[in-house]
């Protein structure tokens, strides 16, 4: 059985790229027998908002995805802002001595020493759910972020342990956030948590190839639904391979 996860960031209206993740992570689990649960993001305080939460309610509701458990919102277990998911540390500040003058007065973060995990963990593995094998390679393990003077914990961190407390045994996500899982994985080993499966699937993109973004004003659920579409066709049309007018598939 597959316990799958919907995991969106309450920082503006979902698109149709989290429509398609969250379908399949739902579709998962309801074929499997298994939970499909809803965890609300909220890492981000500068940027998070209310009126974005109700609408991932709202939103997942017209698409007639339903989700099990009460829904788990991470600010309500700590307040750990987001850093970026894939961005390797070259470890450019890594041999520093301790300087209690200069941590008292400039911003600093808890990194995680690559090579001392390494050393200890070896370099991670992991399962796609279509029983592909991959094995992490030098270059994607850097000095994660793992909190900041302003947050006791930060992204990285917080997918895998609320991950691992809720049971997730398959990850639903866009292969764009593949470069993620290395240093997600490390953690897991290096913490004991139990290893899940990952399903990292292809993108929605605008007709002409170009990435939907919340930043770039992307077409939202929303609008569709007060365009008039019907939310539930529209989930089973995509997870039939069926898009709109004007969007794509990409695997990049």
């Amino acid at each position: 059985m597959h316990l799958s996860r919907f995991a969106p960031s309450p920082t503006g209206r979902l698109h149709l790229g989290h429509a398609f993740s969250a379908a399949l992570g739902h579709r998962a689990a309801r074929e499997s027998g298994g939970k499909f649960l809803l965890r609300i993001e909220d890492l981000d305080p500068t940027r998070s908002r209310p009126e974005f939460v109700e609408g991932i309610y709202e939103d997942l509701g017209w698409l007639g995805l339903d989700w099990d458990e009460p829904v788990l919102v991470q600010s309500r277990r700590t307040d750990a802002p987001h850093g970026d998911a894939a961005t390797a540390y070259p470890g450019t500040c890594r041999a520093l001595p301790d300087d209690p003058e200069r941590r008292a007065t400039t911003p600093h973060c808890w990194r995680l020493d690559s090579s001392k995990a390494l050393d200890r963990a070896g370099l991670p593995t992991w399962r796609e759910a279509d029983g592909r094998e991959f094995t992490a390679t030098l270059d994607q393990i850097g000095d994660a972020i793992l909190a900041r003077k302003d947050a006791p914990a930060s992204y990285h961190l917080s997918c895998v342990v609320d991950d691992a407390a809720a049971g997730v045994n398959l990850v639903v996500r866009g292969c764009d956030l593949r470069p993620s899982t290395p240093i997600q994985r490390l953690s897991q080993l290096l913490l004991g948590l139990p290893e899940p499966a990952y399903l990292h699937h292809k993108l929605v993109t605008h007709a002409d190839g170009r990435r939907l973004a919340k930043r770039d004003f992307a077409p939202t659920l929303a609008a569709m639904r007060e365009g008039g579409t019907d939310g539930r066709s529209l989930a089973a049309e995509i997870l039939a391979g069926k898009l709109p007018l004007g969007f794509a598939w990409s695997q990049s």
